[in-house]
């Protein structure tokens, strides 16, 4: 399906911040805002609403930022474990860096770190908190809460938040972000509300969580596709029972809102005598939902989400040789949704490709919605071919045009088997977009197809083999949204990742 627009960028951005600045003045000092999800570079979010751009969330801060100031917290499990960002293939301690670089370009005060759910020591976190001290980073030091969420009398109480080291922010709109999910947003959020009614300074806070999409039903595929992504942390969608107890009304939530919901109310209730929200719907500050122009647009984008989903927890089992949990539970999303891999205009053709050549092969679907494919060669690799054939597709040469010719091809084949010891002579999607860059100064054709690459951004496509490192970072860079069959080519107990 050729990609349109369904969301409404501009409009979004207007109403959100004009949403926040007015709950801010609600709360009449300082508001803590839970950020869910990426504040930047929020590809998921991108993906299901085509016409989100992945900056659209801090370019609506942007309207407010004299206002903002921002605070980035990790979890210090997820340092100890070297988690990656899947979409950037970066770590959490990296991200935690760009993210603060990112926000300092763009003019917003980012200056405040905090480790969530210390539990006794570990020289890990110790070395990167002591990295951010030297990079003049504020680090401040979250525990582990015994009982937490549940037991609210230890969790707001000097032996609960209390232990928490207090953030000293100097604006009065604190975004809470962080690298990922399991992070500890709230809790932090909650710890410093706790701090300051105890400093007598007035709090509040609300949460800007763009999924599930609260004014979108239940089963819809964008709160689905939520679903999916977190499937890892078995987060499921709910209806909001204190939304519909309260105003008779169905809002979708998800279950760890609805979990931490009485701790909530019972933190500000002791914390400034009122009870401001009803419900957690009544705690977000989400407008996504009335940004939507084109419902069937997101509808599909998001059904291609959870297929996507799928085959990256297939994926990610394979390689680290786990049980099909996580897959278990998109598979069962899949099944809400009533798409299955079938749906997924990319997979017939590539699997077709492997088993006419009885090698590894490529799919790839280009905006128009035409579909090209990459086998294995002598020269190339399948996903080099692929390449090749959608710019010349894109840039209207001719099928039986050679972009490159074995002659140029050769000597880098030569280079990689005789003196990089490769054992692999094809060449890599790397490989391939230098010898075209190269080409490209004599050869107006190639020149031509090198002018096609930002047209990928946002192309399907389909593997039939598990991508090494290169050609999925490549893949990555350009944008392709690409899924992979849970395979190795050869059967070998190690696999380079």
């Amino acid at each position: 399906m050729p990609y349109n627009v369904g969301f409404d960028r501009e409009q979004y951005i207007q109403m959100q911040s004009e949403h926040i600045s007015a709950r801010r003045a609600e709360v009449g000092g300082k508001l803590y805002l839970e950020m869910g999800g990426k504040l930047f570079d929020d590809h998921h979010a991108s993906r299901v609403l085509p016409g989100f751009t992945p900056d659209n969330k801090i370019a609506m801060l942007d309207r407010i930022k004299d206002e903002v100031e921002i605070v980035v917290c990790f979890n210090a499990g997820d340092v100890v474990r070297q988690k990656v960002r899947a979409d950037l293939g970066i770590t959490y301690e990296d991200e935690v860096l760009r993210l603060i670089d990112v926000f300092r370009d763009r003019g917003f005060l980012a200056e405040n770190v905090v480790v969530t759910q210390l539990e006794g020591h570990n020289a890990t976190v110790e070395a990167f908190l002591e990295r951010l001290r030297r990079l003049g980073l504020k680090v401040s030091r979250h525990y582990l809460i015994p009982g937490y969420p549940q037991n609210t009398d230890v969790v707001v109480s000097d032996d609960g938040f209390g232990r928490n080291e207090y953030v000293e922010t100097s604006r009065d709109l604190i975004v809470m972000t962080a690298p990922g999910p399991g992070s500890g947003k709230l809790a932090t959020c909650l710890s410093q509300v706790f701090h300051e009614h105890k400093r007598g300074i007035p709090a509040g806070y609300a949460k800007f969580e763009t999924f599930p999409i609260w004014n979108l039903p239940l089963s819809h595929p964008v709160n689905l596709a939520y679903e999916a992504a977190t499937a890892d942390l078995d987060d499921i969608n709910v209806i909001d029972q204190y939304h519909l107890d309260a105003y008779g009304e169905q809002a979708t939530s998800y279950n760890r809102d609805i979990e931490v919901f009485p701790l909530l109310r019972t933190l500000l209730k002791e914390a400034t005598g009122t009870q401001p929200y009803k419900s957690p719907t009544d705690m977000g500050v989400n407008m996504a939902g009335y940004c939507i122009s084109d419902d069937a647009a997101c509808r599909h984008a998001a059904e291609q989400e959870i297929i996507r989903r799928y085959y990256h927890a297939l994926v990610e089992e394979r390689r680290l040789d786990l049980a099909s949990v996580t897959s278990d539970r998109v598979m069962n999303v899949m099944r809400k949704a009533n798409v299955t891999t079938a749906d997924r205009a990319v997979v017939a053709p590539a699997l077709e490709v492997a088993k006419l050549t009885g090698s590894p092969g490529v799919a790839l679907e280009l905006p128009s919605g035409q579909i090209v494919t990459g086998k294995t060669s002598d020269l190339l690799g399948p996903s080099a071919a692929v390449l090749l054939n959608a710019l010349k597709a894109l840039a209207g040469i001719p099928d039986e045009v050679h972009l490159l010719s074995p002659d140029s091809i050769e000597p880098i084949q030569s280079l990689k088997t005789r003196h990089l010891g490769s054992v692999n002579p094809r060449l890599h999607t790397d490989e391939v977009l230098i010898a075209l860059s190269v080409s490209a100064s004599t050869n107006p054709q190639a020149a031509a197809a090198l002018e096609q690459l930002k047209k990928l951004r946002g192309c399907d496509a389909h593997t039939t083999t598990i991508l090494g490192s290169v050609d999925e970072g490549i893949f990555r860079s350009l944008g392709v949204l690409v899924t992979s069959e849970p395979q190795y080519w050869k059967k070998a107990l190690y696999h380079k990742r």
